[in-house]
């Protein structure tokens, strides 16, 4: 059982398809549209109909449950409600123009996907309890199982239903199989011959248990190795209409699994293929477009503009680097409003990493705030003590779970660590017969914690600057393989700051490499014009 062998890239490629009907579905709640196609009025319907014939389980499937489940749950807010710009008058788009450019969204989504995402699959998902989606699902599903139990106990047994799904298990089993598989194949042909069938079934010769035995061990030929035991499973199964519904159910498993398998199969390939894959499906959807760089060219815009404010030398040079103007605008993006500001088109498909690395930036500035506070107010002689700066750190790193989210409320999370790190204070001042805080300067140890989230916060804004130096100086060098001087104030973040640049820095190179063209054009002519702060 579990024969398992490596696929050809067409093959693999063919296999995709599989999730694409529901990929789609996930596109467009992940990120509105990759152009803004009036996208209120105009975008297309989900994929929602499902063939009872084949419901043995949910159809539906989910996507790498550590970024997926972690992004919807967020609930991000779409950056196209009531902010489409005006600048350009909409245009009519006909229904073969939408479907193609939702198509190439799917595709491009789904290839980007899985290349930035190393851990990228896709996983059965539950619907929730009590949805409609899930309610009309059971009842379909229970009525044409009823309907396949009636057939099944009539005098002579009706078989329609049952020859349906025979023909449906044939068409799964055939999937499965390699170019080279033909005695695999000729089996498949021979035993699931549904005019034989038909025949047998018009005659009552029609042995139902046979066929299924068939089909048990020819599952156990091709699934993979850790569905051996739910193949196995299945022989313990005696009524005809529960083992349909499990063989179903094991089949989904394993287009599941095939798919899997043929994402991972591929995924080198379609990393050195997926730079110009995606340029040219983003150039094949500006072109159906006016003025699709609109949101980009003001996100350089004004990055420029703020950058050669910051830095009068660099205004005042001629040799202003646009790799400099376009990495200081990537670290804009670590502090973009979300909610009320439109993400650039040629980043749309990774907003919500850029949402949930803006989030990590302000816990970890939190977190270097914390604990320069606490350095500052308590003795040398206890922040010298590695191991109880440690404990503090994973104290505060557990109490600040979740601070930043809607969830949470920031001010009673800091409270909360305000009473908390006076009490760890007092009782390590009390072990080591050291002097114990006084009330009024417990106090004011609360106090700058209870404000430590404050935009006004002078230490918060010099750790917000000085982790923000440290992203653009690791993103500058990372042509380099060079680490940069970590700025002072920042040792007791130091692996949670490098363990983020790593991801910021993959993410945005990725982007650089299929985007650069479009952001040398528009730089260079930003540049040139020699923009006034």
């Amino acid at each position: 059982m579990g024969n398992w062998s490596p696929f050809p890239t067409q093959v693999l490629v063919n296999l995709l398809y599989i999730s694409e009907a529901y990929w789609s579905r996930y596109i467009y709640s992940k990120a509105s549209v990759i152009m803004p196609f009036e996208h209120d009025k105009s975008q297309p319907a989900e994929e929602s109909s499902e063939e009872p014939s084949t419901a043995g389980t949910s159809n539906s499937v989910d996507v790498s449950e550590e970024s997926l489940r972690k992004r919807i749950r967020q609930g991000t807010p779409s950056p196209h409600r009531g902010n489409t710009p005006q600048a350009s008058p909409p245009r009519f788009v006909s229904v073969d123009e939408l479907m193609d450019a939702a198509k190439g969204v799917t595709n491009m989504a789904l290839a980007h996907e899985i290349v930035i995402d190393r851990d990228f699959k896709i996983k059965p998902m539950e619907l929730p309890q009590g949805s409609l989606e899930r309610t009309v699902r059971d009842i379909v599903h229970k009525a044409f199982w009823d309907c396949l139990e009636t057939q099944f106990s009539e005098d002579p047994p009706v078989y329609d239903h049952a020859i349906i799904l025979l023909g449906e298990i044939k068409e799964a089993l055939l999937s499965f199989l390699l170019p080279g598989h033909t005695r695999l194949k000729d089996q498949i042909n021979e035993v699931l011959d549904l005019e034989l069938i038909k025949q047998e079934a018009e005659n009552g010769a029609l042995d139902i248990s046979k066929l299924a035995n068939f089909t048990i061990g020819m599952m156990g030929t091709l699934c993979a190795p850790a569905r051996d035991k739910e193949v196995r499973n299945l022989r313990d199964i005696k009524e005809p209409v529960p083992l349909f519904r499990a063989i179903f159910a094991v089949l989904d498993l394993m287009k599941l699994d095939m798919a899997n398998f043929a994402i991972s199969s591929i995924r080198p390939q379609l990393m050195q293929q997926s730079v110009e894959y995606e340029r040219k499906k983003f150039q094949d959807l500006s072109e159906k477009q006016p003025n699709s760089l609109e949101l980009a060219t003001n996100w350089l815009q004004e990055s420029a503009n703020d950058f050669l404010a910051k830095d009068s030398a660099a205004a005042s040079s001629s040799s202003l680097s646009p790799s400099s103007v376009l990495n200081y605008a990537y670290i804009r993006l670590l502090t973009w409003d979300h909610e009320h500001k439109l993400f650039p088109e040629t980043l749309v498909m990774d907003q919500i990493r850029f949402q949930e690395m803006k989030l990590e930036v302000s816990q970890l500035t939190l977190l270097g705030t914390l604990l320069l506070i606490i350095q500052n107010s308590a003795s040398p002689g206890i922040t010298s003590h590695t191991a109880f700066m440690d404990r503090m750190k994973s104290l505060l790193k557990l109490l600040l779970e979740g601070v930043g989210t809607l969830s949470v409320n920031t001010e009673e999370a800091l409270a909360t660590v305000a009473e908390k790190v006076c009490v760890e204070l007092s009782s390590y001042l009390s072990q080591h017969g050291a002097t114990p805080f006084s009330m009024e300067r417990e106090e004011s140890l609360k106090g700058q914690i209870q404000t430590a989230s404050s935009p006004s916060n002078q230490i918060y804004r010099l750790i917000e600057s000085r982790i923000q130096t440290f992203l653009l100086s690791y993103l500058s060098a990372a042509n380099q393989r060079s680490i940069p001087v970590l700025p002072g104030g920042l040792s007791q973040i130091q692996k949670e700051l490098e363990e983020m640049a790593v991801k910021f820095v993959r993410l945005v190179n990725y982007n650089k490499m299929v985007f650069s063209p479009y952001y040398e054009s528009i730089l260079s002519s930003i540049l040139n014009k020699q923009v006034q702060p």
